[in-house]
């Protein structure tokens, strides 16, 4: 049986210790494939690095292809770019999101094969997604959002492996790392959406309007990735100038603008906006219930902002 040809789509800003150690993991991985190996492609999208990123890949890894932007690309530019050209001048026919502050087990891509070749190109997979500090705790299995309700959420989020969480799994959307795409549905839905999710919600936005187009999202568990969560986003830091910023930042997954932007895309009831007025409250509230726990002595612990 032939397999297909994967190309894999990491797109970076900066941040090269997280691109060493990724580019380390998927090479050694890789490697072990054997004749398999050459069904992948790693496409680097180095969207306007200032830290040598650029310089390092191309002095270690010279067989890796490596795409420039100028820093206005975003996550979801850097995927259409990608894709653009895994599709159109490689050949390929599965493209897979994937980050640099992600790695996975050695049999995550002789899986991938496999489920590459079982599944019809109307199957968009995902991965089951672990935190790296937390490894047995699930970050995702897939994400679920009801139009109705407005309720929009990570299948396993927070919770301890179980049996539950070792069969394949229905979803409506998938996460932006580990997630397998057939040429096909570009071709039919369209890139990601660049113009209006350009970082936080493209991935969840793509996903889910090809559910609407008929494509089934399913998550499979024998793709297992370790996500380290230091990376993403824009945190508060318990300062309220940054809590603020990140309710209209580009980088922050809390930008109000983009999540209504999303709900007024996709929801088809106006109790919707009740969960997503809930979500800032819990946001905000959060917050001013660590000021003033601070105050009694308390202390939150908080991301590394140096990592």
């Amino acid at each position: 049986m032939n397999k297909p040809k994967i190309a894999i789509l990491i797109p970076i800003h900066n941040g090269l210790h997280f691109t060493i150690k990724c580019l380390e993991y998927l090479s050694l991985h890789i490697d072990q494939l054997g004749d398999d190996a050459r069904n992948f492609k790693i496409i680097v999208i180095d969207d306007g690095s200032t830290d040598g990123s650029r310089a390092w890949i191309s002095a270690n890894y010279p067989e890796i292809i490596l795409l420039e932007g100028d820093g206005n690309l975003w996550w979801s530019g850097g995927i259409n770019a990608g894709t653009r050209h895994a599709v159109d001048n490689l050949g390929c026919e599965f493209v897979l999101w994937w980050n640099n502050d992600i790695h996975t087990d050695g049999d995550y891509f002789r899986n991938l094969l496999l489920v590459a070749g079982e599944n019809a190109p109307t199957t968009i997979v995902g991965s089951k997604i672990f935190f790296a500090d937390q490894p047995d705790v699930i970050w995702s299995m897939g994400g679920i959002f009801d139009t109705r309700s407005g309720r929009k959420y990570t299948i396993g989020m927070h919770q301890k492996d179980a049996e539950q969480f070792n069969r394949l799994t229905l979803a409506d959307w998938l996460p932006g790392m580990g997630t397998l795409i057939h040429r096909s549905v570009f071709e039919k839905i369209g890139y990601v959406n660049a113009t209006e999710f350009p970082q936080y919600h493209g991935d969840s936005d793509f996903t889910f309007r090809a559910k609407l187009a008929g494509y089934r999202i399913l998550v499979s568990p024998s793709l297992k990735i370790w996500n380290d969560k230091s990376n993403s986003g824009l945190h508060h830091y318990n300062s309220f100038r940054l809590l603020l910023k990140s309710l209209t930042d580009i980088k922050s997954n809390n930008n109000v603008g983009k999540d209504v932007l999303f709900y007024r895309k996709y929801s088809t009831s106006p109790m919707a906006y009740i969960a997503l007025i809930h979500k800032y409250i819990y946001y905000i509230g959060g917050f001013f219930k660590w000021k003033i726990l601070s105050l009694a002595g308390f202390k939150k612990i908080i991301p590394n902002r140096n990592k």
